[in-house]
């Protein structure tokens, strides 16, 4: 283990002196491996070996409507266990290692439970549940129990009641739960994030938390920085370690190196819902990487990558400029050209996963549709300062608890002109790109 350390230094250089444990990231509901790009870096960066992170990338990542019946496209509680413990033994297999920590997000910690309560226990050290509804985002016992996010339900039921009086964690790992102190999405009682406006939820802000684990809450945090904040990586890295980490940001390399995969939308049977993400490869997409001026979001010569994926998807490895920012150009049958635009990137990554876009028919008459995103986290306001080509805050952002990671703009037809958003002095130019020739563009903040 030690010797793998030394050859897998991450962005702080090798790892500390005593073998440090592999942890498994688990990703949520309808999310990927990428979500866990800069709690990755931020492991690195104080000292954690590369090879000893290792987060999941769920096929078929969106929960059934119900746990019980077949869903096309969708996983059930069942199958997301078990693909869970595939990867675990894969880790295990792959460093040496007889325990792994668990590190689970959303959805994620509903097989992280499921997988220690039906014998997996043993195989870990410790598990940390951030933003995990585990009393549900609801209760209630007549309108679809079997939904795995229902606390009513046999799912959490079985899980939270597992016999032994006032517990309900599994007996062996350590675990942690992290929540926001009022601002999850999910753990709210009234039902306007579940598409139950007015009602009540009958779950309550304390909803993530267990009996029997270390629960800590972090003031003004949203669903997803419960996981992906710089305060979440903190707590964790405290809860493994005993100790405080050096630093919560990235110590950058000096080499990068970037790689990822492509992915595309699924069909719904149901036609109402339309297109649903999965994880699949999209084999036959081209992808082009350009570096782009930071102010103008003109591209810096040719391409410095392209190529097309094979039957994996995966696209790269790509040798970065660490101090450019960058676009992401994706093109595939029977979807948009996707323009991604991304700030520079401080450290390599393997997950730097890409997905393929469709232009939406409502907005096939703009001149140009571009979208500011935020994976790792929810615009909320007024906690966050969020401008949009100018508009401030963004359009599309409601006031209150934070629940869209996502403002969308179309623009009038006319020559292509830069764009920008800013989140908090993170800061992306991206270039508008015409609709009427199918593109469109996406600018995605770290």
């Amino acid at each position: 283990m030690l010797a793998a350390a030394a050859l897998t230094a991450g962005c702080a250089g090798l790892a500390a002196a005593e073998p440090l444990p592999p942890i498994v990231f688990v990703h949520g509901n309808g999310d990927t491996a990428a979500l866990w790009l800069t709690t990755l870096w931020r492991f690195e960066s104080n000292g954690w070996p590369r090879a000893r992170l290792h987060a999941v990338h769920l096929p078929y990542p969106l929960a059934r409507d119900s746990d019980d019946k077949p869903q096309p496209g969708r996983t059930s509680t069942a199958d997301y266990r078990a693909y869970l413990a595939v990867e675990i033994d894969r880790v295990l297999a792959a460093t040496g290692a007889r325990q792994v920590v668990l590190f689970a997000n959303s959805r994620g910690g509903n097989p992280v439970r499921s997988y220690a309560m039906n014998g997996g226990a043993a195989k870990v050290s410790h598990a940390i549940l951030g933003g995990t509804p585990n009393h549900g985002v609801r209760f209630d016992p007549v309108n679809n129990p079997s939904n795995e996010f229902n606390g009513a339900g046999p799912f959490l039921q079985a899980l939270n009641n597992q016999g032994a009086a006032g517990v309900e964690v599994t007996p062996g790992p350590r675990w942690m739960t992290i929540r926001s102190d009022n601002n999850d999405k999910f753990a709210q009682p009234e039902g306007t994030w579940i598409g139950a406006p007015g009602k009540a939820a009958g779950v309550n802000v304390d909803g993530p938390e267990l009996r029997g684990a270390l629960n800590a809450v972090l003031p003004g945090v949203d669903h997803r920085e419960t996981s992906f904040g710089p305060q979440a990586f903190a707590a964790a890295f405290q809860f493994i370690t005993g100790r405080a980490p050096d630093t919560t940001g990235f110590k950058p390399e000096a080499r990068v190196t970037l790689s990822g995969q492509v992915s595309g939308l699924g069909l719904d049977n149901d036609p109402t819902r339309g297109v649903f993400v999965n994880n699949l490869p999209l084999a036959g997409a081209v992808v082009e990487v350009f570096a782009t001026d930071p102010a103008s979001g003109e591209r810096l010569g040719p391409a410095r990558w392209q190529g097309t994926v094979g039957a994996d998807g995966r696209w790269g490895p790509f040798n970065a400029d660490s101090s450019a920012p960058h676009e992401f150009v994706i093109a595939a049958p029977g979807y948009a050209v996707t323009h991604i635009y991304r700030t520079p990137f401080p450290c390599s990554s393997s997950i730097v996963n890409l997905r393929a876009d469709r232009l939406l028919d409502a907005d096939k008459a703009a001149g140009a549709v571009l979208t500011f995103t935020r994976p790792r986290g929810y615009f909320s306001l007024p906690r966050d300062r969020v401008v949009f080509d100018g508009v401030e805050p963004a359009p599309g952002i409601p006031r209150g608890v934070a629940g869209l990671a996502a403002s969308k703009i179309k623009l009038p037809a006319g020559p292509p002109r830069a764009v920008v958003g800013e989140f908090n002095g993170e800061r992306i130019v991206a270039r508008s790109w015409p609709a009427a020739d199918n593109h469109v563009v996406l600018l995605e903040l770290h």
